[in-house]
C-alpha cells in the first residue's frame, strides 16, 4: 500500500465510521475505553487517528494530544474536546514527540490502515516512556463481521473498508512481544451479526451479552491493552508518587535525525 493508498483508506474508514455499523462500534469502543484509561495516571498521552471517538475522554492526565492526518476534516478535528492539543502529525510512522516522553499512547484502527504498520509501532514504543502505556483498537478477522468481509471481497461488495488489512490477536500480540511490548489486557465487542440497518443493529443487542459468554473471541472488534518493558529495569512504583518527581515535556522533536 503506498502513501496514496493509505490516505485513501484513511477517509474510507471515517466515512464508514458515520454509518449505521460505524456508530455501532464508536458506541462501544467509546465506553470501553472510558474504562480503561481511567484508571491510566500520568502527565502526557496521545491519540493518534480517528478523531470521531474521544479515546482520552475520561482519562486524568493533564497534556491530551490529538493526532492526526492532513486528510482529516476540519469537521472531524472539530470533534476533538476536553481542550487536547491538535499535533498534526503528516506521517504516523514518524511521530513529532521527543523519545520516552508519553505515558499513554492509543491506536484506534490505526495499524490496520497504516501503510507501514510494523514502523507505526516501533515509533509509539520510541515515544514511550518505560512502563508506558499502549492501548490498540482493531477489527477481529475471526468474528461473523470478518467472514462477512472475506466473502464480500470476493463479490467486490466488503462489509468494511476494503483497503483495511484486519489483524488477528495473537499475531498483534506476535508483533507487540517483540517489541518489548508486554500485552496485559485485552476485550472483544459487537457480537451483532454483520447488518447495515440501525434496527437489525439494535434488535441484535442482545448477542452482546450471549456473545461474551459463550463465544466471547469472536466479536467484530477488540482492544488490546501493553505496557512498555525494558530489559534490566524494575519499576518500583509510581514516578509521580516521587517528591523529585517532575512532568517530562512532550514537546515535538524538532531536532531529533
Amino acid at each position: 500500500m503506498d502513501s496514496a493508498e493509505s490516505q485513501k483508506s484513511i477517509i474510507a474508514l471515517d466515512g464508514w465510521l458515520r454509518t449505521a455499523p460505524g456508530a455501532y462500534v464508536r458506541a462501544w469502543e467509546q465506553a470501553s475505553l472510558d474504562e480503561l484509561t481511567a484508571d491510566i495516571f500520568g502527565f502526557n498521552a496521545l491519540q493518534v487517528g480517528v478523531p470521531q471517538i474521544d479515546a482520552l475522554a475520561a482519562n486524568r492526565m493533564p497534556h491530551k494530544w490529538q493526532a492526526a492526518t492532513h486528510t482529516s476534516s476540519a469537521e472531524q478535528l472539530a470533534d476533538v474536546e476536553g481542550g487536547r492539543q491538535v499535533a498534526v502529525a503528516l506521517d504516523f510512522a514518524d511521530l513529532p514527540f521527543a523519545s520516552q516522553s508519553l505515558d499513554l499512547v492509543v491506536l484506534p484502527h490505526v495499524l490496520e490502515f497504516a501503510e507501514e504498520p510494523h514502523q507505526v509501532l516501533r515509533e509509539v514504543e520510541r515515544v514511550l516512556i518505560p512502563g508506558g502505556q499502549l492501548i490498540i483498537c482493531g477489527f477481529n478477522p475471526a468474528s461473523l463481521w470478518g467472514a462477512r468481509q472475506y466473502t464480500g471481497r470476493a463479490i467486490r461488495n466488503p462489509y468494511l473498508p476494503a483497503e483495511g488489512e484486519f489483524i488477528s490477536m495473537p499475531r498483534m500480540k506476535d508483533w507487540l512481544k517483540l517489541l518489548n511490548l508486554a500485552p496485559a489486557r485485552t476485550s472483544y465487542g459487537c457480537y451483532a451479526p454483520a447488518y447495515r440497518s440501525a434496527h437489525w443493529l439494535q434488535r441484535s443487542r442482545f448477542m452482546e451479552r450471549a456473545g461474551q459468554r459463550w463465544w466471547p473471541y469472536f466479536g467484530a472488534v477488540y482492544i488490546v491493552q501493553a505496557v512498555k518493558r525494558v530489559k534490566g529495569m524494575t519499576l518500583v512504583g509510581p514516578a509521580w508518587n516521587k517528591k523529585k518527581a517532575k512532568a517530562p515535556q512532550a514537546v515535538p522533536a524538532t531536532n531529533r535525525k
